[in-house]
């Protein structure tokens, strides 16, 4: 089974992300901030992570994609970046951190899915 990291610190958007998950065989752990969502990708080595990038705390969601692609134990873990900015220079920044996709909220069920399928069968 796969694992996914949902790291987001809306929790309802995090409840619709899970419920979103529940209907496709994941094994699903949920962090409400970058710092115990990093502290929880190094414990669940998690396959994929859905990493919000604003958040409040000491590290935003950008901070944690790099730290989880520049760590050896979880460089394989592919990240999605979930962000309410679209602008050219946000997609750029998330590319620099070596994110593997950058989904603009709102997005739909239906895309967020096919994203974690597509990543999960390139794994």
């Amino acid at each position: 089974m796969k694992r996914v990291l949902i790291v987001e610190d809306q929790p309802d958007i995090r409840k619709l992300i899970r419920l979103t998950l529940e209907f496709e065989d994941y094994e699903i752990h949920e962090a409400a901030d970058g710092a115990f969502g990093l502290s929880m990708a190094q414990a669940v080595r998690p396959d994929l992570v859905l990493l919000d990038v604003m958040m409040p705390g000491e590290l935003d969601g950008l901070q944690v994609c790099q730290r989880i692609k520049s760590d050896p134990a979880l460089r394989h873990v592919k990240v999605v970046l979930l962000t309410a900015r679209g602008q050219a220079r946000d997609r750029e920044a998330g590319v620099a951190m070596r994110a593997d996709e950058y989904l603009v909220k709102p997005f739909s069920p239906l895309q967020l899915i096919e994203t974690i399928e597509r990543l999960m069968a390139a794994a």
